[in-house]
Formats: structure tokens, C-alpha cells, sequence
């Protein structure tokens, strides 16, 4: 059992990566969850925390953070942002997927990801459907999305990452081994209601440990 509180890993570690952003992701506004989605791409891509969040930030700074402003910056202009923030490797590939992705949304959900939510069956037809916006969303892009709209978007319920079950083994929140990553979730809900903290927040604790799970990946062999 860890010797550490959930809610005090999250102090400690931090929670949601939507935060760090200044990104409100239970706002009533939807273009906030549409920054997050901007972020998520941009994350889930082979490329380091630091320049991802750098690229999203020349976003930010340019004001191109809504499906209308992406598109009408076009390809160019896209292949432009994402190389001022150190993009340069996946700068081409990333402009079209950008691209295409914002044209589905606003084709087939008026450019909102609420109503695409909405219009989703269950937790994996929404999935489904935001890999449907365009090539190139993957799992692992939408696992990043969804753990962070858990509790705030009632179909929000990917599968407990195996970064997360890294940090939570490592920790002592869950035993060592292969846990099932359904009874890991469960359980790591449960350890953070015991500790009196909100059912809503409970993915900035998921996001404390996916953020042990990459510092333990970071580390030499001999030291993790």
C-alpha cells in the first residue's frame, strides 16, 4: 500500500495536462474541450512532453485554437506553427492530419466535440467516432483525450493506460504483476473516494500517475 495519499500525489506530481495549460475543461464553453483536442494530437504523436506543449502554445499565441481559425490558416500556415514550436519531424504529416480532422468536424458535428459526444452510442462508439475525424488518431491520441474528460463527459471511459499502471504499481497503489486494467481502475477509484477527494476529479490523480509512469520510462534501467 503506498505511503502516499492520492490526493497529495496530485499535489505533488500535478493533474489534468489540461490545467497546465490554462485549459477549463468543464467550462461551459466547448471550445475549451476543443483545445484539449488540439493538445491531445499534438501529445500523441513520438515527440517530447516539452515540445508538444510548446507547439500548442505557438497555437495559443496565434489564436488558431477553434476548427474554423485551423482551417483557414490552411496547410501552409499550419506547417508554419508547428515548426516554430519544434515540430520540424512531424510537421507535414501533422498540417494534414490537423486539417482533415477540423473538416469532419465541422462537416458532420457543426464543429462541435460536445455534439459528437452526444451523438455517441457509449463509451466506445464515441472513441470511435473521434478516430473516424480523421487518419492518424489513434489510441493512444484519444486515450490522452478521454482520461482527462472522465467525469466531466458522461461516455469519458478509456482504458486505464499502461503508463498509468506503471506509476500505480510502482507507488504501491496497485500490486505488482498484470492486473486487469478494468479491477486497476476500479480499485484506483476507489483508493482516491477514500481518501475524500471528488469522483469528478478523479483523472487528475489518473494523470499524476501517467506523469510517474513517463518519469519511470525516462529512467536508465538500473534506476527504475
Amino acid at each position: 500500500m503506498s505511503d502516499t495519499a492520492p490526493g497529495e500525489l496530485v499535489k505533488s506530481r500535478g493533474g489534468r495536462y489540461a490545467g497546465t495549460l490554462g485549459i477549463d475543461l468543464a467550462a461551459a464553453d466547448g471550445g475549451e474541450r476543443f483545445k484539449w483536442f488540439l493538445a491531445a494530437v499534438l501529445y500523441g504523436t513520438r515527440i517530447s512532453e516539452s515540445l508538444a506543449t510548446r507547439t500548442w502554445r505557438e497555437f495559443a499565441v496565434r489564436d488558431v485554437l477553434a476548427p474554423d481559425r485551423i482551417v483557414a490558416t490552411g496547410w501552409d500556415g499550419l506547417v508554419g506553427i508547428l515548426d516554430a514550436g519544434g515540430y520540424v519531424r512531424y510537421d507535414y504529416k501533422t498540417a494534414t492530419k490537423l486539417l482533415d480532422m477540423c473538416v469532419a468536424l465541422m462537416r458532420d458535428y457543426g464543429g462541435s466535440l460536445d455534439a459528437l459526444h452526444d451523438a455517441a452510442a457509449d463509451p466506445r462508439d464515441l472513441e470511435r467516432r473521434i478516430k473516424a475525424l480523421g487518419k492518424g488518431i489513434g489510441d493512444t491520441t484519444v486515450g490522452i483525450y478521454l482520461r482527462e474528460l472522465r467525469g466531466i463527459w458522461a461516455k469519458a471511459e478509456p482504458p486505464l493506460s499502461p503508463l498509468a499502471i506503471s506509476g500505480a504499481t510502482a507507488l504501491g497503489y496497485l500490486r505488482a504483476g498484470t492486473p486487469d486494467p478494468d479491477r486497476a481502475l476500479a480499485r484506483l477509484r476507489h483508493l482516491w473516494e477514500t481518501d475524500g477527494q471528488p469522483a469528478a476529479g478523479f483523472a487528475d490523480f489518473e494523470s499524476a500517475l501517467v506523469r510517474e509512469g513517463l518519469r519511470l520510462r525516462r529512467l536508465p534501467a538500473s534506476e527504475s
